[in-house]
């Protein structure tokens, strides 16, 4: 259940939000990030787009039905979403980056600095990267150089019917806010939006939460977890 941060009362009486205190507008965030098992980088079409195309095209085309672009016949029609991608006004980017080979994208977009507000969304992971710790790791990276410049608010958006969205938001630690409505149409449909966030308040337990998930102690021998990140998360005040 989201909470909601207590009213104060200005001079008329009136209950008001808390002031923002030393809080100022951030700057962009960081581009560039190196885990222990991901990098993510700007998207470079002419350096990443080859082992995009290779990842990506021939994905089940599942992979693309809550994406605005795909599924794709041709490497060039990929390449040219990646191309467009990379363009896109107000919006940054990355590539994905597991030993040296890209193997999806994501961005930062609808960035309102002035309000330190962003959202981390167009998602798309190739199989080869799907349900890894590098997977997990990405994400966490792109909440770190958020949190890192300043911003008060990460939001996570998705297609109320992508469960597998849904439970990875909440899996890592996003507050679930509402569905909104015929909030947009997309490849033909009507899309009811689910609205997921995470605010600075939150930020470091659950970054600690997930770096304690994320470090080689929490993984046997097998490869698998010791604990899993929900488990950790608890474990938190």
């Amino acid at each position: 259940m989201a909470t909601v941060e207590p009213a104060l009362l200005n001079t008329h009486g009136q209950p008001v939000g808390p002031p923002l205190g030393a809080w100022r507008p951030p700057g962009l965030p960081t581009v560039e990030a190196t885990g222990r098992t991901v990098r993510i980088e700007a998207l470079d079409p002419e350096r990443h787009t080859p082992s995009l195309v290779a990842e990506l095209l021939d994905a089940p085309a599942s992979l693309w039905t809550y994406l605005s672009i795909g599924p794709f016949e041709h490497g060039d029609a990929l390449a040219e979403a990646i191309a467009e991608l990379a363009a896109r006004p107000g919006w940054l980017p990355f590539a994905i980056v597991v030993d040296g080979r890209a193997r999806g994208f994501a961005s930062l977009l609808r960035i309102e600095a002035a309000h330190g507000v962003c959202e981390v969304g167009s998602i798309c992971f190739a199989p080869s990267l799907q349900r890894t710790t590098a997977a997990t790791e990405a994400v966490w990276l792109l909440l770190s150089t958020v949190f890192a410049a300043g911003y008060r608010r990460c939001e996570w958006k998705c297609d109320s019917h992508n469960a597998p969205s849904r439970a990875a938001a909440q899996r890592l630690g996003f507050t679930y806010e509402g569905t909104f409505r015929k909030a947009t149409t997309y490849k033909g449909r009507s899309r009811d939006t689910a609205w997921y966030a995470i605010v600075d308040d939150e930020w470091p337990a659950l970054d600690a939460a997930l770096q304690g998930w994320l470090d080689p102690a929490n993984f046997g021998t097998d490869g698998h977890q010791v604990a899993g990140l929900g488990e950790l998360r608890r474990r938190r005040p």
